[in-house]
């Protein structure tokens, strides 16, 4: 069932005759209205770092904790396929996930991006090397959203539409990492991290304008993970972690679903 006839089927003579009877609410029967969704992207929507991997995933590290998997919980929706994928870039989107994706999808999520501006090369930059080093790196990253990412975002919002053309698509964005003069006492220097957060910044500027031209929702995760940054005393992402060196820097489990479902609840 498409979303934009969830309104219809809630100001029907008939529902309206069966919520009298039951007692229900317009605004229950839409949320347990049927509908079709996928989810894709990235690890930010796999959910690395919330554990609770699905062995089946491989090293897409699907977890039930991630907010996609959350939302079907929560929802029930008629069919529910999960392809996003720890490291994706926009190209594997666009040659590896599309596949549920139909003229029947109503719902569509993702992040992406990050990993095609190099988000793990700068964080490696940035706790390995020099202050100056890491600064020019956050740069160059800021540099190739300006001159390249655009046009791969668009091919892959492009590829969405032409395969699910009825369907309501939310991009959600990336949270700032750190709280400033926070918390924390070793690690980067406070340059280090302001560079950090302003290229988060920037990214989701671009995601965000290329999502609109889309015609697509753009659903930002920085207001609720304000106060849960790093350095924050209650933060809902992992720092450098030379354990697990792959949960570094995503959203732990309280991330996924303190930060990003209410976002995906509130563009849906």
């Amino acid at each position: 069932m498409r979303l934009s006839r969830f309104a219809a089927l809630s100001s029907s003579l008939m529902l309206g005759a069966v919520l009298a009877l039951t007692g229900a609410s317009a605004a229950q029967a839409a949320e347990t209205a049927a509908l079709d969704y996928v989810a894709l992207g990235d690890s930010y929507s796999s959910g690395v770092g919330a554990g609770s991997y699905d062995s089946a995933s491989g090293d897409c590290k699907r977890s039930t904790k991630a907010y996609p998997v959350l939302w079907k919980n929560a929802n029930a929706p008629s069919s529910f396929a999960f392809t996003a994928c720890s490291g994706a870039r926009t190209g594997d989107v666009t040659a590896n996930q599309l596949g549920p994706l139909s003229a029947a999808t109503d719902l569509v999520s993702l992040t992406i991006g990050g990993n095609d501006a190099g988000f793990a090369d700068v964080m490696t930059t940035c706790v390995l090397q020099s202050e100056s080093t890491c600064i020019n790196r956050v740069n160059q990253a800021k540099a190739y959203v300006d001159s390249t990412l655009p046009g791969k975002l668009d091919a892959v919002y492009t590829a969405i539409r032409n395969k699910a053309p009825a369907a309501r698509v939310v991009v959600l964005g990336y949270p700032r990492f750190y709280k400033l003069d926070g918390n924390c006492i070793a690690g980067l220097s406070e340059a280090e991290r302001s560079a950090i957060n302003g290229a988060s910044d920037y990214l989701n500027a671009a995601i965000a304008k290329r999502a609109a031209n889309h015609g697509y929702a753009f659903a930002s995760v920085v207001p609720p993970f304000t106060g849960h940054e790093i350095c924050s005393g209650s933060a809902w992402l992992h720092s450098v972690n030379w354990l697990n060196i792959g949960e570094s820097y995503h959203p732990t489990a309280s991330g996924q679903s303190g930060g990003y479902l209410p976002s995906l609840k509130g563009a849906v």
